[in-house]
C-alpha cells in the first residue's frame, strides 16, 4: 500500500520541453510495482528511525529512494535513446530520474525550477540530472516507496511485466530475528535469558541479544538504490553504537527498523502500552505536489482505543440477553 504514483513523473524528449513522456513506467519489479497510494512514511521515520543510513543496511533495504528511467521497456518509447531531466541534462535508460536524498543537503534545493519544472514538485541541485527531494520535504503524495515488500515476478522477460496486482512476494511469518527481539524484551522486563547465551556467543543480556540483529544489519552485499555491489561489514560500528543499557523504547525503535511496513507496529505499541507516547504526533508535508513545508499532526488516542471494538455481527450472533451483549462489547464502543 505504500507505493506513491511514481508513474506521473515526466521528462522531456526534446530540448525545449515541448514534448514530454512518463519516464518511469509502471513495472513489476521490486522497486516499483502498482501505485496503490494508500499510505506514506512520516518524516520521523526517515530522519529518526532510520537515522543511520551509512552503516545500517535496513534503510536501503526498506525504501525505494531512487526512481530510474525505464521508458524504453514500453514499446511505444523503445526508440527514445535519452530524456532531458533536471537542469535539462540528458538521462539514459536506467539513470536516476528522481532521488529522495538520504540527508538534507548543505546547499539549498531549487524547488522553483521554473524552466525545467518537475511536474511532481521535486527540485534540482547544481549539475545533477535527477530531480531531488530532501527528507523534510516528503509529503502525503510524493514519498519514498516501500522496496522491501515490492512485487517479485519472473515473467517480465525484460519488459514491464504485469504490475497491477498486489505483491506476489512470499511473506515470512516465522523470522530468525523474532527469537532475539522477544528474548531482549523479556530481559528488559526482568526475565533471565541467559539460557540462550550460547547462541552466537552473546551473554544473554538485552543489549547482546539486540546486537545479534544489529550486527547482521551492518553487513551489506548490494546497494539497492545505488544499483551496485556493496561488500561492506559495519557490524562492529553497529554494535558499538548500541547503548550499554537498553530499554523498551530502544527495542521498539529497533523493531521498527527491522519490521517497518510489515504490520507489526500497532501491536508492538499496544502490547507495551506506548502507542500514545510514541505515536501521538507525527510530521509530514501536505497532499499537494510541491508542498515541502512539514506540519505536525496530533492523533487523539484514548485509553480505550488500546482495545479494538468487537464486530457487531459477532455480538449479534451470541446466544445472550441484550444486556449481556451490551456488556460483552469492549469499553468505550
Amino acid at each position: 500500500m505504500m507505493t506513491w504514483n511514481y508513474t506521473e513523473i515526466t521528462s522531456a524528449i526534446v530540448e525545449d520541453w515541448s514534448k514530454t513522456i512518463n519516464s518511469v513506467q509502471r513495472e513489476a519489479c521490486q522497486a516499483l510495482g502498482r501505485p496503490w497510494t494508500r499510505m506514506c512514511p512520516t518524516i520521523g521515520v526517515i530522519k529518526n528511525t532510520f537515522a543511520d543510513k551509512t552503516h545500517d543496511s535496513r534503510y536501503d533495504g526498506t525504501f525505494t529512494t531512487v526512481y530510474r528511467g525505464n521508458w524504453v521497456k514500453n514499446p511505444t518509447n523503445a526508440n527514445i535513446p535519452f530524456v532531458y531531466n533536471g537542469n535539462n541534462i540528458e538521462v539514459y535508460p536506467g539513470g536516476a530520474i528522481l532521488t529522495f536524498l538520504d540527508e538534507d543537503p548543505t546547499e539549498e534545493i531549487d524547488y522553483s525550477n521554473s524552466k525545467y519544472k518537475s511536474n511532481i514538485g521535486a527540485g534540482v541541485l547544481p549539475d545533477r540530472a535527477d530531480y531531488v527531494i530532501h527528507p523534510n520535504g516528503i509529503s502525503r503524495i510524493v514519498y519514498p516507496g516501500l522496496w522491501k515488500l515490492g512485487p517479485y515476478r519472473t515473467d517480465n522477460a525484460g519488459g514491464l511485466g504485469q504490475p497491477n496486482a498486489g505483491s506476489t512476494r512470499p511473506f515470512n511469518i516465522a523470522k530468525f530475528s523474532e527469537l532475539f527481539f522477544i528474548a531482549a524484551e523479556a530481559a528488559v522486563k526482568g526475565a533471565n535469558t541467559r539460557a540462550i547465551s550460547g547462541i552466537y556467543a552473546n551473554n544473554g543480556t538485552a543489549r547482546e541479544l539486540i546486537n545479534v540483529i544489529r550486527a547482521r544489519a551492518g553487513k551489506w552485499r548490494w546497494h539497492n538504490n545505488g544499483n551496485f555491489e556493496k561488500i561492506e561489514d559495519h557490524s562492529v560500528e553497529m554494535m558499538e553504537a548500541t547503548p550499554s543499557v537498553i530499554d523498551i523504547d530502544y527495542i521498539l525503535a529497533e523493531r521498527s527498523r527491522e519490521y517497518y511496513g510489515e504490520g507489526y507496529r500497532w501491536y508492538d505499541l499496544v502490547r507495551t502500552q506506548k502507542w500514545e507516547e510514541l505515536a501521538g504526533t507525527y510530521e509530514i508535508c501536505g497532499p499537494v505536489k510541491g508542498d515541502h513545508e512539514p506540519e505536525t499532526f496530533t492523533r487523539t488516542i484514548e485509553k480505550y482505543h488500546y482495545l479494538r471494538p468487537i464486530p457487531q455481527g459477532q455480538i449479534d450472533g451470541l446466544e445472550m440477553t441484550p444486556e449481556e451483549k451490551e456488556a460483552y462489547q469492549n469499553p468505550g464502543y
